[in-house]
């Protein structure tokens, strides 16, 4: 008689969690921990112990919070992402303006849920997110939804919307979050040239934020082009 073979179970997903708040980071890691789908590899209060420990555990989803001490949450994605190329970032957060959300997600965020999550949702959104999913609450979903819907204003009479190469270069910084004086150094020029070149590119792509540039930079840079965060 041939034996039957025995169905090997999936590998768990490998969880680990920024954040500062100790009670919140503790809950989330003993809930986590419970799950059985889940091994909880790792918690961390700042963004800086996660830099340095977190490439060696190789986790699967890691969550973020944004508003942490010393660097953010946000910066902590763009510093581990070139290091973590198979790793699901999702951010846990209170802050749901537009700025913030476009600037995570330029960063290199998969997911983005606002605080306070029924165990429930955070559950499904560990379990979308290690299945290569990229979870949002509803709220969030909405606001990009509604963005990107949102008509393109005409241009002025004789004004172009072409940007100079510079002036692309600058956008293209932008959208892998980077910050202004490191889009300086990086550039090799100024702080004030950058701000040159910034209100340059807001005229010319009618946008009064650095969120609304990132996302008219999403609209016309052509597929398959956008740099890696």
């Amino acid at each position: 008689m041939t034996p039957q073979a025995i169905p090997s179970r999936p590998c768990p997903t490998r969880v680990a969690v920024i954040e500062d708040d100790n009670r919140l980071r503790r809950t989330v890691s003993k809930l986590l921990d419970s799950e059985p789908d889940c091994e909880f590899i790792g918690a961390f209060r700042t963004g800086e112990s996660a830099v340095e420990r977190l490439p060696a555990l190789v986790p699967d989803v890691v969550l973020v919070d944004i508003n942490l001490p010393g660097i953010s949450g946000i910066d902590c994605i763009r510093l581990l992402s070139p290091q973590l190329e198979k790793t699901h970032f999702l951010v846990l957060t209170v802050y749901q303006d537009s700025e913030t959300i476009f600037a995570a997600l330029a960063a290199g965020a998969h997911g983005y849920l606002l605080k306070p999550l029924d165990p429930d949702e955070l559950e499904n959104a560990v379990r979308s997110a290690g299945s290569g999913g990229t979870p949002m609450t509803s709220a969030i979903t909405r606001k990009l939804i509604d963005y990107f819907h949102r008509p393109a204003p005409d241009s002025p009479p004789g004004e172009t919307t072409t940007l100079a190469p510079r002036e692309r270069e600058v956008l293209e910084q932008l959208s892998r979050g980077l910050a202004y004086k490191e889009i300086a150094d990086m550039m090799g020029c100024s702080y004030s040239t950058i701000n040159t070149h910034l209100q340059r590119i807001y005229r010319k792509l009618h946008v009064r934020s650095r969120s609304e540039a990132v996302a008219a930079y999403y609209k016309i840079v052509p597929k398959g082009s956008k740099p890696k965060p």
